[in-house]
């Protein structure tokens, strides 16, 4: 995500020049590393489950906090995007120019919560135990 976001930042540099050619790549290159590391968040928490936080329990009540607000602007700003692509896709350009500059901004402030989150999870702090989900309950049902 933290890629995405970094290319993100790039384009919109490169539209800011009226480049819009290096722009359009770089956002396009952006998404598929946005969409990359979703499909591969999701499959990892299917494939392994979701792990808990493993800091101070003084602690546990804001980092929820702090982790819902992450998931709403990640959501936010992923609805943004292809809102965004679909309006440049469709040559909307007066809409995709006022709404462009908000979906970068969601989207890099959601790569920070999300490094964040990260840090919390797995560098800060000892990982919490991994919290099994759906896909684990159903294959332990069949056994």
């Amino acid at each position: 995500m933290i890629i995405s976001a970094v290319i993100a930042l790039f384009g919109w540099r490169q539209i800011r020049r009226k480049n819009r050619e290096v722009h359009r790549k770089l956002m396009m290159t952006s998404s598929l590393f946005g969409a990359g590391f979703f499909i591969s968040y999701a499959v990892a928490t299917l494939a392994i489950g979701d792990t808990s936080f493993g800091g101070p329990q003084s602690l546990s009540v804001p980092y929820q906090i702090f982790l819902q607000i992450h998931v709403m602007l990640a959501t936010i700003a992923a609805v943004m995007g292809v809102v965004t692509i679909v309006l440049a896709l469709r040559s909307r350009f007066s809409t995709h120019r006022r709404i462009g500059p908000w979906t970068v901004i969601f989207w890099l402030v959601s790569a920070a919560t999300g490094l964040v989150v990260y840090l919390m999870l797995f560098v800060i702090f000892p990982p919490g135990p991994t919290i099994k989900n759906l896909l684990h309950v159903l294959v332990s049902s069949k056994s």
